[in-house]
């Protein structure tokens, strides 16, 4: 008898067999045409910055941000590939993270199976209305959100303020919130907006175990990145070196960081859920300074046309 949870892995598994076939296939016929491959001569530097993104983004911290700016640095795959060999390189690295947090983290199968279904309906649904909305307000906004509510959770690992649940379903009201909250967050993750720190914080407020938060969120990239990386793959818009070697050190590095988070305490998980708020509202609030900058400088005087 099949379980919610046999026919979720499932799922995940035909998305995952489905992305390999395709790359492996495009990447075999654009190797044939000769095609220049983007990226190639650092595959040691790849490999060092894949093995750490990938470890930290098992605990939640994301790796789009941090291997955008390691990539920028060397200048070792071009700006326009950039954003495709992010989705296609981590693609599977983030499956491997949902298999083992699906199956070693106990968590209601429905509120997980219905939060990855909102977050991907929401990316897929929401594209076309967020795609209107000012990125940089909502980096502001969600920076300073972030902030509070990791004040909040601080206040509570001081025992200040409510005590913070440690139920592993949602029912009811607290339900239809998980799944309008994911919704949107699914939605932002189409502007850049990352979903890890916002559904830490999300699953937290309504009252479940953080824990249940990392197979919700490496669920939801799992079964986007894979459809995502596809278009790049298409595109051609990519390195392959660098996808590939990301691919190659990122599955083992997930494995090791994966353990590390099983065997935290649960007042050891909320710490680490308090550090990667953090980090995250910080690095949303510099980004949005940084567009701010850029902005102001493209609009230099006499720039206007007449």
């Amino acid at each position: 008898m099949w379980t919610p949870k046999d026919i979720l892995l499932l799922a995940l598994v035909v998305v995952t067999v489905w992305f390999i076939w395709v790359w492996a296939r495009l990447a075999k016929k654009a190797k044939a045409a000769g095609k220049a491959e983007a990226g190639a001569g650092h595959g040691a530097y790849h490999a060092v910055v894949g093995w750490v993104m990938c470890f930290f983004d098992t605990l939640g911290i994301g790796n789009f941000a941090t291997t955008t700016s390691a990539f920028k640095l060397r200048g070792s795959v071009p700006d326009e590939k950039i954003p495709g060999t992010l989705n296609v390189g981590y693609a599977l690295p983030t499956v491997a993270q949902a298999l083992i947090y699906i199956t070693i983290v106990d968590v209601d199968i429905w509120t997980l199976v219905l939060m990855i279904a909102a977050s991907v309906g929401g990316a897929w649904l929401g594209a076309g209305v967020v795609a209107k909305w000012p990125r940089r307000k909502i980096q502001i906004g969600m920076g300073f959100a972030l902030l509070v509510a990791a004040a909040l959770m601080l206040m509570r690992q001081f025992n200040y303020g409510p005590a913070e649940g440690q139920t592993l379903a949602l029912q009811g009201a607290r339900l239809w919130l998980g799944l309008a909250g994911n919704f949107a967050l699914g939605a932002l993750m189409t502007l850049g907006i990352g979903l890890y720190a916002p559904c830490l914080i999300l699953v937290s407020l309504l009252g479940m175990n953080p824990r249940a938060a990392f197979p919700i969120m490496m669920g939801s990239c799992a079964f986007l990145m894979p459809i995502g990386g596809v278009r790049f793959i298409r595109e051609g818009s990519y390195s392959l070196p660098a996808s590939l070697m990301l691919t190659i050190v990122g599955i083992p590095s997930v494995l090791i960081a994966a353990y590390i988070v099983r065997e935290l305490t649960l007042s050891q998980v909320r710490w680490l859920v308090i550090g990667v708020v953090v980090y995250t509202a910080a690095m949303m609030l510099r980004s949005a300074i940084r567009e701010r900058g850029s902005a102001a400088k493209a609009v230099t005087p006499g720039s206007a046309t007449p």
